[in-house]
Protein backbone atom coordinates (compact mmCIF):
# COMPACT_ATOMS: atom_id res chain seq x y z
CA UNK A 1 0.00 0.00 0.00
CA UNK A 2 2.76 2.53 0.64
CA UNK A 3 4.41 2.36 -3.03
CA UNK A 4 1.00 3.07 -4.41
CA UNK A 5 1.04 5.70 -2.30
CA UNK A 6 4.37 6.90 -3.02
CA UNK A 7 3.46 6.77 -6.61
CA UNK A 8 0.14 9.46 -6.44
CA UNK A 9 2.30 11.84 -6.76
CA UNK A 10 4.21 10.82 -9.89
CA UNK A 11 1.02 9.72 -11.59
CA UNK A 12 -0.71 13.18 -10.33
CA UNK A 13 2.35 15.28 -11.98
CA UNK A 14 1.83 13.27 -15.15
CA UNK A 15 -1.58 13.49 -15.61
CA UNK A 16 -1.46 17.19 -14.94
CA UNK A 17 0.92 17.31 -17.68
CA UNK A 18 -0.61 15.34 -20.29
CA UNK A 19 -3.78 17.82 -19.90
CA UNK A 20 -1.85 20.80 -20.33
CA UNK A 21 -0.47 19.80 -23.38
CA UNK A 22 -4.05 18.59 -24.70
CA UNK A 23 -4.95 22.11 -23.81
CA UNK A 24 -2.42 23.22 -25.44
CA UNK A 25 -2.27 21.67 -28.99
CA UNK A 26 -5.85 22.03 -29.10
CA UNK A 27 -5.32 25.94 -28.34
CA UNK A 28 -2.67 26.29 -30.98
CA UNK A 29 -3.55 24.20 -33.61
CA UNK A 30 -7.71 23.15 -32.84
CA UNK A 31 -8.90 25.17 -35.14
CA UNK A 32 -10.53 28.76 -35.60
CA UNK A 33 -13.50 29.92 -34.35
CA UNK A 34 -13.87 32.55 -36.94
CA UNK A 35 -11.95 35.79 -37.66
CA UNK A 36 -12.07 39.21 -36.14
CA UNK A 37 -10.88 42.52 -37.79
CA UNK A 38 -8.71 44.57 -35.56
CA UNK A 39 -7.19 48.03 -36.78
CA UNK A 40 -7.72 46.78 -39.95
CA UNK A 41 -6.05 43.23 -39.70
CA UNK A 42 -7.98 40.00 -39.56
CA UNK A 43 -6.81 37.82 -36.78
CA UNK A 44 -7.86 34.51 -35.36
CA UNK A 45 -9.88 33.38 -32.66
CA UNK A 46 -8.72 30.25 -31.80
CA UNK A 47 -11.56 27.83 -31.59
CA UNK A 48 -10.75 26.41 -27.61
CA UNK A 49 -10.02 29.91 -26.63
CA UNK A 50 -12.34 28.94 -23.44
CA UNK A 51 -11.01 25.75 -22.72
CA UNK A 52 -7.31 27.01 -23.05
CA UNK A 53 -8.30 29.77 -20.25
CA UNK A 54 -10.26 26.82 -18.05
CA UNK A 55 -7.52 24.68 -17.53
CA UNK A 56 -5.36 27.83 -16.50
CA UNK A 57 -7.91 29.06 -14.02
CA UNK A 58 -7.63 25.31 -12.80
CA UNK A 59 -4.13 24.93 -12.62
CA UNK A 60 -3.78 28.43 -10.56
CA UNK A 61 -6.21 27.12 -8.33
CA UNK A 62 -4.67 23.79 -7.56
CA UNK A 63 -1.35 26.18 -7.17
CA UNK A 64 -3.02 28.47 -4.71
CA UNK A 65 -4.53 25.38 -2.62
CA UNK A 66 -1.21 23.61 -2.97
CA UNK A 67 0.99 26.62 -1.90
CA UNK A 68 -1.34 27.54 1.17
CA UNK A 69 -1.62 23.51 2.57
CA UNK A 70 2.73 23.50 1.92
CA UNK A 71 2.84 26.80 4.33
CA UNK A 72 0.53 25.39 6.75
CA UNK A 73 2.02 22.16 7.38
CA UNK A 74 5.70 24.04 7.50
CA UNK A 75 4.18 26.74 10.00
CA UNK A 76 2.94 24.03 12.09
CA UNK A 77 6.05 21.54 12.32
CA UNK A 78 7.98 24.95 12.77
CA UNK A 79 6.28 25.88 15.43
CA UNK A 80 5.99 22.49 17.34
CA UNK A 81 10.25 22.83 16.79
CA UNK A 82 11.48 26.27 16.97
CA UNK A 83 8.22 29.01 17.70
CA UNK A 84 10.29 32.30 17.02
CA UNK A 85 11.15 30.91 13.38
CA UNK A 86 7.63 29.72 12.95
CA UNK A 87 6.43 33.17 13.92
CA UNK A 88 8.80 34.88 11.41
CA UNK A 89 8.01 32.49 8.85
CA UNK A 90 4.43 33.77 9.23
CA UNK A 91 5.34 37.19 9.17
CA UNK A 92 6.42 36.53 6.34
CA UNK A 93 3.38 35.34 4.95
CA UNK A 94 1.16 37.99 6.47
CA UNK A 95 3.53 39.94 4.65
CA UNK A 96 2.74 38.45 1.02
CA UNK A 97 -0.83 38.91 1.98
CA UNK A 98 -0.98 42.75 2.83
CA UNK A 99 0.76 43.44 -0.51
CA UNK A 100 -1.74 41.55 -2.37
CA UNK A 101 -4.69 43.55 -0.38
CA UNK A 102 -2.26 47.13 -1.11
CA UNK A 103 -1.85 45.85 -4.95
CA UNK A 104 -6.31 45.14 -4.86
CA UNK A 105 -7.15 48.10 -3.73
CA UNK A 106 -4.19 50.17 -5.90
CA UNK A 107 -6.43 48.22 -8.73
CA UNK A 108 -9.06 49.57 -10.74
CA UNK A 109 -12.29 48.59 -11.37
CA UNK A 110 -12.99 50.96 -14.61
CA UNK A 111 -13.26 49.13 -18.26
CA UNK A 112 -10.03 48.54 -19.71
CA UNK A 113 -10.89 48.86 -23.61
CA UNK A 114 -9.68 45.77 -25.66
CA UNK A 115 -9.74 45.75 -29.29
CA UNK A 116 -11.77 43.64 -30.52
CA UNK A 117 -13.24 42.82 -27.12
CA UNK A 118 -17.15 42.85 -26.42
CA UNK A 119 -17.28 40.46 -23.12
CA UNK A 120 -18.03 41.74 -19.78
CA UNK A 121 -14.12 40.39 -17.80
CA UNK A 122 -12.16 43.63 -18.92
CA UNK A 123 -14.46 46.08 -16.13
CA UNK A 124 -14.86 45.14 -12.64
CA UNK A 125 -13.72 42.94 -10.18
CA UNK A 126 -11.90 40.91 -13.12
CA UNK A 127 -10.28 44.41 -14.28
CA UNK A 128 -8.85 45.13 -10.65
CA UNK A 129 -8.12 41.33 -10.23
CA UNK A 130 -6.00 42.42 -13.57
CA UNK A 131 -4.48 45.71 -12.10
CA UNK A 132 -3.36 43.86 -8.68
CA UNK A 133 -1.45 41.06 -10.55
CA UNK A 134 0.23 43.26 -12.24
CA UNK A 135 1.30 45.60 -9.18
CA UNK A 136 1.95 42.36 -7.45
CA UNK A 137 4.22 41.27 -10.51
CA UNK A 138 6.36 44.71 -10.65
CA UNK A 139 6.61 44.42 -6.96
CA UNK A 140 8.09 40.64 -6.89
CA UNK A 141 10.57 41.79 -10.14
CA UNK A 142 11.53 44.58 -7.43
CA UNK A 143 11.93 42.59 -4.80
CA UNK A 144 13.70 39.87 -6.98
CA UNK A 145 16.27 42.56 -8.72
CA UNK A 146 17.09 44.10 -5.32
CA UNK A 147 18.12 40.65 -4.02
CA UNK A 148 20.05 39.83 -6.00
CA UNK A 149 22.13 43.25 -6.24
CA UNK A 150 22.10 42.36 -2.59
CA UNK A 151 23.48 39.52 -2.74
CA UNK A 152 26.23 40.42 -4.82
CA UNK A 153 27.16 42.86 -2.68
CA UNK A 154 27.15 41.09 0.61
CA UNK A 155 29.04 38.42 -1.45
CA UNK A 156 31.64 40.54 -2.33
CA UNK A 157 31.96 41.76 1.31
CA UNK A 158 32.58 38.22 2.69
Amino acid sequence: MNKNLALLPKITLWVLLALGIVFSVLFYVGGSAGTLEVAGDYLDIPKFTDAFLTWNYILLGIICLVTLCVVIISFVQKFKVDRKAAIKSLCIVCGFVLIAVICWLLGSPEKVDILGYEGTDNVGAMAQMTDAIMYFTYILLAGVILTIIWGAIYTRRK
